[in-house]
């Protein structure tokens, strides 16, 4: 396979915008990627464009990222529609990757787009819910409630507390506050977390991420031919895996799950280690959920995610800093748009653009990027590996 380089990323901040559509927020992100790439957009030969719940939010179904991307004046080429939960957005970024990887094209486009907020907050809830199995969402089943019950499994077998839960709110609320397109930008203590209501214990409000409106962009190209277009650094794809949910007993506490079967593909694929690893973006979608993410991505042993905290291993000065964007719970989660915006954050950290959030001398950035739930486990979940 060839090589591939990630040239141009684009955002629309992250937010509640009622009086905004999907073509709105993605036009912005688009033209945002395309001048960040410094390409003309005649030279985009195929688009991937990740929507998860605009049928249930807008009704239109089939045939969204024609609409979408007619709105910002791009038509003609192949246009692929992705839906695949909260995964959605880095699904579409491996469907790219490969076009131009494989060779078939050379310059590819990739948009999530999501639109949640709704007049009714209640409404929106209930499409969130439709990301899991509907027999679930029938009987009253929420996110958080999942989350929940994952999150006192580890209290019980290893000791964990709900203080180790709000300081990894502490840190990407600080980091959050560094983000011009992240949805919350004030900085909180672990005190202010804890005392923020109880949605299900022990979850509080603040350790959960906000849906969302928003969408974000990239631009892939031939590595061989990106110097055509740019003279910022390259930051090139080293693998993108991708893993969906499957059947496991619920009894085996000793079962692996797919995030962890991602990650160890993608080093395999990538030829390296999680000690290569510079710096991560891990989908947060409950702050605390990333706890366990440092073991399923090999950087800590099991039990020891709260210590890697606590020595402030993953903050924005350590080894391995995870989420300098702020994660999920501090940049909003509008669902097809949060993988590429990992994917933004990431590229911006490897170019050395990411401002006051910057990580010093970052070269490999991952994103683990998951959603849905099948069973007991993510529906989908994907790794992406990118290196300067």
């Amino acid at each position: 396979m060839r090589k591939a380089a990630i040239i141009g990323v684009g955002m629309h901040p992250f937010g509640k915008f009622l009086n905004y559509s999907l073509e709105d927020m993605a036009r912005v992100a688009v033209w945002n990627a395309i001048e960040d790439a410094g390409l003309p957009p005649k030279d985009i030969q195929v688009a991937y464009v990740a929507n998860s719940l605009a049928g249930l939010v807008t009704g239109q179904e089939g045939v969204r990222g024609q609409i979408i991307l007619r709105d910002a004046g791009l038509s003609g080429m192949p246009i692929i529609n992705v839906e695949n939960a909260c995964a959605s957005g880095t699904t579409a970024l491996r469907g790219a990757w490969l076009e131009v990887a494989s060779g078939l094209h050379d310059v590819a486009l990739v948009l999530g787009v999501e639109k949640l907020f709704l007049p009714r907050t209640a409404d929106s809830i209930e499409i969130l819910a439709a990301d899991s199995e509907i027999r679930l969402k029938n009987m009253g089943f929420q996110f958080t409630a999942w989350y929940a019950m994952e999150l006192r499994r580890y209290m019980k077998k290893y000791g964990w507390n709900v203080v180790d839960f709000a300081k990894v709110v502490e840190k990407n609320s600080q980091n959050g506050s560094l983000n011009p397109y992240a949805m919350h930008r004030t900085p909180l203590t672990v005190e202010q977390v804890l005392d923020s209501r109880v949605v299900a214990e022990p979850l509080r409000l603040y350790m959960c991420s906000s849906m969302s409106d928003g969408a974000a962009a990239a631009i892939i190209c031939n590595k061989g031919r990106a110097r055509k277009y740019t003279g910022r650094p390259l930051i090139e794809i080293s693998t993108c895996v991708l893993r969906s949910g499957m059947f496991m007993n619920p009894r085996d506490t000793n079962r692996t799950g797919i995030t962890r079967l991602a990650a160890n593909e993608a080093y395999e694929q990538a030829g390296l280690g999680p000690e290569s690893i510079d710096v991560a973006e891990v989908h947060d979608a409950m702050s605390p959920s990333e706890l366990y993410h440092y073991e399923d991505l090999g950087f800590c042993a099991e039990g020891e995610g709260p210590s890697m905290i606590e020595q402030g291993r993953t903050k924005l000065g350590g080894d391995i800093p995870v989420n300098p964007s702020g994660g999920l719970s501090a940049r909003g989660h509008p669902i097809a748009a949060t993988g590429l915006a990992q994917v933004a954050e990431i590229v911006w950290q490897l170019r050395g653009e990411a401002g006051p959030r910057q990580v010093s001398q970052a070269q490999v950035g991952l994103i683990e990027n998951s959603g849905g739930i099948v069973e007991d486990d993510a529906a989908a979940a994907s790794i992406t590996i990118l290196k300067r």
